[in-house]
């Protein structure tokens, strides 16, 4: 049987007549993008957004609302900006509304865990060579305490200033010289080296350092053995790009009427969002689960923010959770056995609509990664997103704490359903 309550509005929106030739449509655009690297840019040059504007994770969220280390990456963006004098100050101006919240998602940005980005960060630019799109992302700063996981002491102060005088520009500059990269390429061939790209990324960082290294020492050879030391110190590197690579991939599905295909799956540490072709940028939420996985150290459950970030638009690609098939050393970093990463990724083929053509898994005979979330094969199944993630601390400032598995509030996926059904043509008015 169809998800509880379901059965109606599944029928209704199975019967819309656009519906097949809409997800043909949407698939095709997603799986025929061609995102590349073209530039490494200030937020404040390329995202239209006014003075004092942070942006975040997931679906819109207030301060009232926000969670620790959303809150923490709000406090350490406001220092780092120098928008206050110390972390009180910080607190009381947010609580007070002096800087505005918005979803990345809202300006063609996404942004791993809390996801914050505010004006003077350095971002990636990914264009769609295919479709024309454009899209951001925040460059990474590591593993740990880091703003991303809510951390805002001196040392990730110290690195977010390091990464704005010298990392932003030295990259830049290379990027500059090497022109657009390639990234639908350099994910298809780090899948085939045990990558899934959301949180084993160890492959496409080192395929994005060969390509960007010789630049890196022309451009900048004072400041190059500190920025290739730092990128190849840093697996998860590429996430960031690779999370715009995503998300310019996905938007080149939206807003296809009649379709039912998941466009982007967020999650800003208090509920997780979805949004689908063809009901523009509505979002439909529900609470943000806790994941079960793996903890460093000491740190336990107890201790586990709900689910975070924008990283799961490498779910909603066909990566990430839908690759872990591809990836079998991930289960040493989320948890679970060899087995338990292909039978996810089998499982993902029964609500996805299609096989990308050029993100293939070795292990299942290069069958393309499961691609294309559909509404309705969700709601008939009653399987949810797989989705792999960090996790970060509950309390403001604590940083990471673990890693593992996660899935989506169902009602997220059923509201959006019952959305779609109210938006039917009925086949006899066709």
């Amino acid at each position: 049987p169809p998800l509880a309550g379901t059965a109606d509005a599944l029928a209704r929106v199975l019967a819309d007549p656009r519906r097949q030739a809409a997800n043909e449509l949407a698939v095709r655009r997603l799986t025929s993008a061609r995102p590349l690297l073209t530039g490494v840019r200030r937020a404040s040059e390329v995202l239209r957004t006014a003075d004092r504007v942070f942006l975040h994770a997931g679906p819109p969220i207030t301060w009232e609302r926000a969670s620790g280390p959303m809150r923490g990456a709000l406090v350490g963006a406001m220092l780092f900006e120098g928008y206050a004098r110390d972390e009180r100050e910080a607190a009381d101006r947010l609580a007070g509304g002096e800087v505005r919240l918005e979803p990345c998602h809202h300006h063609a940005a996404v942004g791993p865990m809390a996801g914050v980005v505010s004006p003077s960060m350095w971002l990636f630019e990914v264009r769609d060579d295919e479709h024309g799109g454009t899209a951001y992302c925040s460059l990474n700063e590591g593993l740990g305490k880091v703003l991303r996981y809510g951390a805002y002491g001196p040392e990730v102060l110290d690195r977010l200033r390091w990464m704005d005088t010298v990392l932003g520009p030295v990259l830049s500059a290379a990027v500059e010289l090497t022109g657009p990269l390639d990234l639908r390429s350099l994910i298809a061939q780090a899948l085939q080296m045990g990558d899934e790209l959301h949180n084993r990324n160890r492959a496409a960082t080192s395929l994005l350092l060969r390509e960007l290294a010789p630049a890196v020492s022309d451009a900048a050879p004072g400041n190059a053995s500190d920025v290739l030391r730092f990128i190849a110190g840093n697996d998860h590197f590429f996430l960031n790009a690779g999370m715009a690579a995503a998300k310019v991939s996905t938007d080149a599905a939206r807003d296809v009427p009649g379709s039912t295909l998941v466009v982007a799956m967020a999650r800003n540490g208090t509920d997780f969002g979805v949004q689908v072709s063809g009901l523009g940028g509505r979002w439909f939420t529900g609470p943000a689960g806790v994941p079960d996985g793996l903890y460093l150290g000491a740190y336990g459950p107890g201790d586990a923010n709900p689910d975070i970030g924008d990283s799961t638009i490498t779910e909603t690609s066909g990566l990430g959770g839908f690759a872990m098939a591809a990836a079998p050393a991930i289960v040493r970093f989320v948890g679970g056995e060899v087995a338990d990463a292909v039978a996810a990724t089998r499982s993902m083929y029964e609500i996805t609509l299609a096989e990308h053509p050029a993100y293939q898994i070795p292990g299942l005979g290069f069958r393309g990664t499961p691609t294309g979330i559909d509404v309705t094969l969700v709601a008939r199944t009653g399987l949810l997103p797989v989705v792999n993630t960090g996790i970060a601390g509950r309390v403001a400032g604590t940083g990471q704490v673990g890693a593992g598995l996660v899935s989506p509030p169902a009602e997220a996926f059923t509201a959006a359903l019952q959305a779609l059904s109210e938006t039917v043509i009925d086949p006899f008015e066709v």
